[in-house]
């Protein structure tokens, strides 16, 4: 497994008292569709009324174990990682830096605090805004900076380092962005089995207009969306990527389901209840980190991506791995004000990695005695405040009470402007 720190939690559907999940399996004009309901009571009362945009054979229509979407379910939910600072007094750590692995996610954990150090390089803000992942950095000398865009894969044009220079002479700092191209055991409400059908026609779209129509106010609604070509997205509403690669404080280990549901209220708000938000975009082959394993070719077949029966078969011996199978995961709060019209989507083609992944560093906690561990211990104390502030904004949490459970008197803001008219 490739990556260095400690999965410990998922933001899984369970989060939800009401949560409907579609599987929407999807190659050229053809899509399977997995419904799995959220049918509370009486079975005898059950009915599911489903737009489709063509004649249904009796062959086209089947039923699923649930396990098979509970087991997508885990695997692209949203996950808290933790990591433990090392010893700030052994040098031997950081010795090889330049010698690390190639693979970039491995590096990155690895040596990022140390490395930006090394390189006069500070990360002062990670924002999401919209479609682009925003960082805000300071730098010591134009060298370095360039050599930790570098590193962290941003691609700069010749000459650039001369440029870079003159800004840093300035006092500037860099608004850095890129765009990023990238749950029937235990679930409590029924024991009914989710319904399949397989269909031809040129609409690649999900009808939610009807369950908006008797709703008792917003519903949930995850669709995995798998494909052969890249993630999907919405066309006719705005899909927004859930802020992702946040440090958070490490008490909200035992906080996080409140802190994921508070945080996807508060993004859902900010987008005027009106957004489809991305939490996952991965190639279904591996993950990284892995809160499931991944689904087998045989899983994915039966949820509809027919193409494996013959690519997973080579020179008659089938594969251990599904391949060629790319997942979206897409999460939706939805009403019939904020969204009068069907869900539409298209395939971008686009490959690119994404996951809903939140942090907690925690700090060294033996003997440090030596002249690094001031300064150390200084970066700490504005590592853990910057958490916090990025959890108040992020969720919408009162400062006081972050800063009470972090254990500290008080939380400084990260806002200029609020030390102006106190």
């Amino acid at each position: 497994m490739a990556f260095c720190g400690f999965y410990v939690a998922k933001a899984d559907t369970e989060l939800y008292n009401s949560a409907s999940q579609v599987v929407m399996v999807r190659d050229d004009d053809r899509t399977v569709i997995t419904m799995s309901n959220d049918f509370k009571g009486d079975v005898r009362d059950f009915a599911m009324v489903v737009p489709v945009p063509t004649f249904i054979e009796r062959g086209q229509i089947n039923v699923a174990e649930q396990s098979l979407v509970d087991h997508l379910d885990a695997y692209t939910a949203p996950r808290l990682v933790e990591y433990f600072d090392d010893d700030p007094c052994d040098t031997r750590l950081y010795a090889t830096v330049e010698a690390a692995s190639a693979d970039t996610m491995v590096r990155r954990e690895m040596t990022m605090q140390k490395l930006d150090e090394d390189l006069g390089v500070t990360i002062e803000a990670t924002y999401t805004v919209g479609e682009y992942d925003i960082l805000i950095l300071s730098a010591e000398e134009s060298s370095g900076l360039i050599d930790w865009l570098k590193i962290n894969d941003y691609k700069l044009p010749d000459g650039a380092e001369k440029v870079v220079g003159s800004y840093l002479k300035q006092g500037m700092r860099f608004f850095v962005a890129k765009v990023n191209l990238d749950n029937h055991e235990a679930s409590g409400f029924s024991d009914l089995r989710p319904l399949q059908i397989a269909f031809e026609s040129p609409k690649f779209m999900l009808p939610i207009r009807l369950g908006t129509l008797n709703a008792d106010g917003q519903q949930e609604l995850f669709v995995y969306a798998l494909t052969r070509t890249g993630r999907v997205e919405t066309s006719n509403y705005r899909t927004v990527k859930m802020p992702s690669n946040i440090e958070i404080p490490g008490f909200v280990k035992n906080q996080f389901s409140d802190f994921y549901k508070d945080m996807f209220t508060l993004q859902t708000e900010k987008e005027n209840g009106k957004a489809v938000f991305l939490e996952y975009a991965w190639d279904m082959a591996w993950c990284d980190p892995c809160a499931a394993d991944p689904l087998t070719a045989k899983q994915l077949q039966s949820l509809g991506a027919f193409w494996l029966d013959s690519e997973s078969n080579v020179q008659g011996k089938r594969q251990p791995m599904a391949q060629n199978v790319f997942v979206t995961r897409l999460h939706v709060r939805y009403d019939q004000e904020h969204f009068p019209d069907d869900l539409k989507f298209i395939e971008t083609g686009d490959r690119t990695n994404y996951q809903g992944r939140y942090v907690m560093r925690h700090a060294w906690k033996g003997e440090a005695n030596c002249p690094a561990a001031n300064d150390y211990f200084k970066m700490v104390k504005a590592r853990d405040t910057q958490a916090g502030n990025v959890l108040a904004n992020l969720t919408g949490w009162s400062r006081e009470n972050i800063a009470a459970s972090m254990g500290v008197k008080s939380l400084p803001s990260d806002k200029w402007w609020k030390r102006i008219w106190k």
